[in-house]
């Protein structure tokens, strides 16, 4: 990915890189130069953006007892 530098020196950070560090408007970054010369950049608040999966995880609310699943699964309900 790339992306142009303005006169002003800014520059829009491509949409899957703020996707994937959850970058929204007001939004702090930081870059860090890396050993190797590279810059890195990173969100400030050190806070991860909520995986896709994490979504997902939670409780199903009040289920089977394990005796009931256990006679499910033997064939005695």
């Amino acid at each position: 990915m790339s992306a142009t530098v303005t006169s002003k020196g800014q520059v829009t950070i491509p949409k899957p890189v703020r996707d994937l560090l959850g970058i929204v408007p007001g939004t702090r970054v930081d870059f860090h130069r890396a050993a190797d010369g590279t810059v890195v950049l990173t969100r400030a608040d050190e806070k991860r953006p909520t995986s896709r999966f994490s979504k997902l995880r939670g409780h199903a609310g009040e289920g089977m007892s394990t005796d009931a699943i256990m006679a499910l699964t033997r064939g005695d309900g």
